[in-house]
């Protein structure tokens, strides 16, 4: 069993190395080996925080987004109904305007209507009155064709005179 129990002298140099490493390895190794964990635990806090914050920047970016988009459309809507009452006024300008004209024209129609109207109607007393003189005129040709006729009118003129 002796092989079982280690030797006292051993145990001493064991320890006696294992403190001697120890020491060696924390002034060489293990300095160097917290520093390099402590730079990437760093790192990737510095990471890990700026992924937060660009994660945090894209919300706001989105919420942005959002609200651009949603004024954008507002803007549109705008747009589009504002350019549907200019094409409805334009529209309804043209119809009063049309209206107006056409309203001129048959103004104006009817002015030429009465113009010619009172001209043809001129005419036709003008034809009515020339006809009537002539018919008068042989009338009385026929009529007063002797002597006796002729003093009955004129004596009959004379009478209405002195009357009136």
């Amino acid at each position: 069993m002796d092989l079982l129990t280690p030797a006292s002298g051993l145990l001493f140099w064991q320890l006696i190395i294992f403190v001697a490493l120890f020491v060696l390895l924390t002034k060489m190794a293990w300095k160097p080996i917290l520093s390099s964990l402590k730079e990437r635990e760093t790192s990737i806090q510095t990471a890990l925080d700026s992924a937060e914050k660009a994660k945090a920047e894209m919300a706001s970016l989105k919420s942005d987004n959002e609200k651009l988009l949603k004024q954008a459309r507002e803007e549109r809507d705008h747009i589009l109904r504002d350019a549907r009452e200019a094409a409805n006024r334009v529209h309804d300008q043209a119809q009063t305007d049309a209206k107006k004209n056409a309203d001129r024209i048959i103004q104006d129609a009817k002015a030429v209507i009465n113009i010619e109207k009172q001209a043809a109607l001129r005419d036709v007393r003008a034809q009515v009155a020339q006809f009537s003189l002539e018919v008068a005129e042989k009338l009385i040709k026929k009529n007063l064709a002797n002597d006796k006729a002729q003093k009955d009118l004129v004596e009959s003129f004379i009478k209405e005179l002195k009357l009136n």
